[in-house]
Parts: C-alpha cells; sequence; structure tokens
C-alpha cells in the first residue's frame, strides 16, 4: 500500500512539472516580444485605425499640379517673395503645417510615419531650444522643416536689421543642424511688412507661408472666405496642447474633416 501511495504521489508530480514546462511560447518571448507578435490596444491594427481614421489618406499627386509656382520666388533677386495662405491647384489637396516646435510627443512621430503623413513644421530657435533631435527624427520620416525666426518675434515695425537677424540668424541655425536652408518663412503671428519680405528675400526666403485655416482646440476657423476647406488650403494645426486635446488629436480630427471633404494631404514643398 505505502508503494503504490508513493508511486501515486510521483506521477501526480510528474504532471504537474509536465504543466509547468507546457509554456506559451509567446510568453517565452517576454512582455514586449509578446506584443509585438500579438498586438492589442490602440495600436492594433492597420496604421489608419490606430491613429483614429476609418479609411486610409488617399495618396496625393506624383506629378503636383502647380500652374504658377506660388511658392518659387527669386531669392536674393529684386523682386519680393509672394504672401501665400492658398497655393492654386487642380489637385484635390490640403497642406498641413505645424507652428514653433514645442510640442515634441515621440507618439506624433510615429504618426507622421505610420501614415506616411507629409507636415511642414516650421521652427523657432529659442522654443525648440535642446529638442532638436526631435525634428531630426521628423524629418527622417519625412517632415519638412522650415524657417519661423529665431526668437519669436513680432517682426512687423523692426528695423530691416532687426529682422533680416530674425530670419537668417535661423537660416543658419537649421542649415548648420541639418545641412539645409530653408525657402519658406511664417512671421510669428502672421504679421510682417514690407521690410519683412525685403530682409526675407535677401536671406534667401522664395515665400512667406500663413495660412487660410486653422486647427484649434476646438475645430477649424478661417481667415478669409468660405468656411469650408479647398483644394490648396494651407492649414496651421494650433501647438498649444494647454488648451486642450493634444497636437495628435487634433491633428487626427483635422485628417478626418479633410476626409469627409473628399481631399488628402500633400507635401506643401512639392507646390513650389
Amino acid at each position: 500500500m505505502r508503494t503504490r501511495g508513493l508511486l501515486a504521489v510521483l506521477l501526480i508530480l510528474a504532471t504537474l512539472t509536465g504543466c509547468a514546462q507546457s509554456v506559451d511560447p509567446i510568453e517565452r518571448l517576454g512582455k514586449k516580444a509578446a506584443e509585438r507578435v500579438r498586438p492589442h490596444g490602440p495600436d492594433a491594427g492597420p496604421p489608419h485605425r490606430r491613429w483614429g481614421l476609418t479609411a486610409p489618406l488617399a495618396p496625393a499627386p506624383t506629378r503636383p499640379s502647380r500652374p504658377s509656382g506660388p511658392l518659387s520666388g527669386s531669392p536674393g533677386g529684386t523682386a519680393l517673395p509672394p504672401v501665400v495662405d492658398h497655393v492654386p491647384t487642380r489637385d484635390r489637396v490640403v497642406f498641413l503645417t505645424y507652428d514653433d516646435g514645442a510640442e515634441r510627443d515621440p507618439r506624433f512621430v510615429d504618426m507622421v510615419r505610420d501614415l506616411r503623413l507629409p507636415v511642414t513644421m516650421f521652427l523657432t530657435d529659442s522654443v525648440v531650444g535642446p529638442g532638436y533631435g526631435h525634428f531630426a527624427r521628423l524629418r527622417a520620416v519625412g517632415a519638412g522643416l522650415q524657417n519661423h525666426t529665431l526668437d519669436h518675434a513680432a517682426l512687423r515695425g523692426l528695423p530691416y536689421t532687426g529682422q533680416r537677424a530674425e530670419i537668417c540668424g535661423q537660416q543658419e541655425k537649421l542649415h548648420a543642424r541639418f545641412g539645409v536652408r530653408p525657402r519658406l518663412f511664417r512671421p510669428p503671428y502672421g504679421t510682417y511688412d514690407t521690410t519683412t519680405l525685403r530682409a526675407a528675400a535677401d536671406c534667401g526666403i522664395t515665400a512667406v507661408v500663413l495660412w487660410r485655416a486653422a486647427m484649434g482646440p476646438a475645430d477649424l476657423t478661417y481667415t478669409r472666405g468660405t468656411h469650408r476647406l479647398r483644394p490648396g488650403d494651407i492649414i496651421a494645426v494650433d501647438p498649444d496642447e494647454s488648451l486642450g486635446p493634444t497636437l495628435r488629436e487634433r491633428t487626427t480630427r483635422l485628417l478626418r474633416r479633410i476626409q469627409e471633404q473628399g481631399l488628402t494631404v500633400a507635401r506643401l514643398e512639392d507646390y513650389g
């Protein structure tokens, strides 16, 4: 009897040991690897659903329609650069722009990469500060980096030397950081005068870029014309996250509106 009891105990222990060793292979990979193999939550599914869209973004035209080349001035020449808030085009596209460089959420880089989202960032050196690495990552996934002055000063009314220092100074900063000299410039607060245009031209700027629509905490607002997106509109996305939704959430809301109106997003730099 004792022998039978001992054998029974040994059999039970062997069974339990075998069960303990039958671990899910995915569990053996560790938590991070398991998440890659078995995705769940907000990161599951195709990229457009991951970022809150019901359908993928339509691709922008491979050969942009740009009948008048509104962003291509003559840098260093006698002509002043044009001021644009809208690009004349037959393509059903709009352009997404972001100012300052205060928001540095790494998930926004993921969003731009996953959606292959063409965006243009107008950077201010004193705001970006030590965060240029974030914008290097954005540039690596396709974002355009352009000029928004050194210190975000309101330029209108300042003397030529001061305006030139603000614009040319940021040209040099961005060239030193990324090896490129921007050709597009957005004046802080959207204010400028003829002196701004002269200084911008002398710094190699080919166009001064404003916006016809802006995406704020709640919805789109418009600076002029019909209160509906039109092909060729330049849109400024408010970067101030203290006033409500994150930049990613605002961008998702905006992309839904763009899709609802039968439009898509194109790269602003491709239309100059």
